[in-house]
């Protein structure tokens, strides 16, 4: 009996084996990142069938399984009468000869290209910057209060609290007058909305759907895939991006309710900088609803030329639908293009070689680079991994600052080229991969000139990391960063 058992026993760990090597097969298959693949080898061998459900449940490389496809139809008459539009615009602005779009045309060109999306230069706009949620709030309310034909809302966090309310309560207003009034929010980040606010907008004429419902029997896979992105586009022509998302913690006038400083930045765009916007949307739209909505003036209206609007703008949006990480392209072409200032804000830091190298490089050429994050992280092993990446990047004199005047969220970048961008996606592997976001990249002097500002200001709310204190920190602390950054591709 015992050699029976000896026997069934040896014939299990030689099926669990072989799985195993088929396993690891499909993860060096499907990860187009060394470090990552190298991150799930480890779980599986070293954590017996647990890793493997945790790689089939996280780990699954869904930018080769487009999880739905981006393209939209358009009505032929209209489509081909935007395309000469912006075409022609294009053409204007070419003649022209902008110093600022001819100094930045590399990226222009890059992310233009077929294989990054096709993000057009959209020059007609006018870019306010929006700084913290009570900037941002009364601001957007204005906008939705106003509002004729319709108001497109798609968010990651959505809360059933004050600022929630007030947003849907507006929105409800304009359903019962005849706007159309389309609602996205993320199952899983907006969870507490579910059987409250989303009954209450529904009853009331709102078309809401969760974006990627969770499943139970698909639940870890599906919550892997979030919707990260926050977009409102009104009328078609004035449009809204950035960190805050609908909840009364980004609302700093509410302290006494959290005493939590909340530091973010948002922007609005009124121009043809919102068709991008709208695109983005109208394509989450149709994978959530299981609608077809296609191109047409009702949604991409002709936009009258205006000489106050020409800031040039390029709306990326990424995720595991797109072929290429258009927003980390995005941010490597910019560190690259910048001659002598690079400054980036970002709550999560973990990068991926090429981004970390980007930045190391660029402090070798000279160039000043100044990195701010946040004093105190919401997530401990975030931080501990993040740490994991400073001392090499102070080696070689990259600026890094420590926020201490609450937790700064937004998610910036701007160079001396006077390129910005501004939008939803964080400096680590999950916004690159997993999540969906949108990015604006802004080219404008008085732009990149306001950020710039803000950054400084900043900064005096901030502790500068000093090398030599950072490099003899405790060998326990060295080991927790050294060990946290193995699993970084999988936070």
């Amino acid at each position: 009996m015992q050699i029976i058992l000896t026997d069934w026993l040896l014939y299990v760990e030689l099926i669990y084996l072989l799985f195993l090597i088929l396993v690891a097969l499909r993860i060096i298959y499907d990860s187009h990142s060394t470090s990552k693949a190298l991150a799930y080898l480890l779980l599986i061998f070293f954590v017996p069938i647990l890793g493997v459900l945790f790689y089939f449940s996280f780990g699954i490389n869904y930018r080769k399984r487009k999880m739905y496809s981006k393209k939209l139809k358009a009505d032929d008459v209209y489509g081909k009468n935007l395309n000469k539009r912006l075409q022609a615009i294009h053409q204007e602005f070419k003649q022209a000869s902008s110093d600022l779009i001819e100094e930045n045309k590399d990226l222009i060109r890059m992310l233009s290209n077929v294989n990054m999306g096709e993000s057009p230069l959209l020059i007609e706009n006018e870019v306010e910057i929006l700084k913290n949620g009570e900037v941002f709030f009364p601001r957007l309310l204005e906008d939705l209060k106003a509002a004729k034909k319709q108001i497109h809302i798609e968010y990651y966090i959505y809360e059933d609290d004050e600022i929630g309310n007030e947003v849907a309560e507006v929105l409800i207003q304009k359903a019962i007058e005849g706007v159309e009034v389309r609602f996205i929010y993320d199952d899983f980040g907006s969870r507490t909305i579910r059987k409250t606010l989303v009954r209450k907008l529904k009853a009331a004429g709102v078309e809401i759907f969760p974006f990627n419902r969770i499943i139970w029997i698909a639940l870890a896979n599906r919550m892997n895939y979030r919707n990260h992105r926050k977009i409102v586009v009104i009328d078609g022509c004035i449009g809204y991006t950035g960190g805050i998302n609908i909840s009364d913690k980004y609302d700093n006038r509410k302290k006494e309710k959290n005493n939590l400083f909340w530091r973010d930045t948002h922007m609005r765009i009124d121009g043809s900088g919102a068709y991008g916007l709208q695109h983005a949307f109208l394509c989450d739209w149709n994978f959530s609803s299981k609608q077809n909505l296609v191109i047409s003036e009702r949604f991409f209206p002709i936009i009258p030329n205006s000489l106050n609007k020409k800031t040039p703008v390029q709306i990326i949006s990424s995720g595991p639908d797109s072929d290429l990480p258009s927003i980390l392209y995005s941010v490597l072409q910019a560190i690259h293009h910048a001659k002598s200032e690079i400054l980036i804000t970002t709550p999560y830091y973990i990068p991926d070689e090429s981004l970390q190298q980007a930045i190391i490089m660029a402090a070798m050429s000279g160039k000043k680079v100044k990195i701010l994050v946040p004093g105190k992280s919401d997530s401990r092993l975030v931080k501990l991994a993040s740490e994991s990446y400073f001392e090499e990047l102070l080696k070689v004199g990259v600026e890094i600052f420590r926020y201490n005047k609450g937790f700064v969220h937004a998610k910036t970048l701007v160079t001396d080229s006077d390129v910005t961008s501004i939008g939803t996606c964080n400096l680590d592997h999950r916004s690159f991969d997993l999540n969906f976001e949108v990015n604006a990249v802004i080219y404008d002097k008085e732009v990149a000139n306001e950020m710039r500002a803000m950054f400084h200001e900043d900064c005096k709310h901030a502790t500068r990391f000093d090398y030599n204190r950072w490099y003899k920190r405790s060998v326990w602390h060295r080991f927790k960063n050294s060990f946290i950054r193995l699993l970084s591709p999988l936070l």
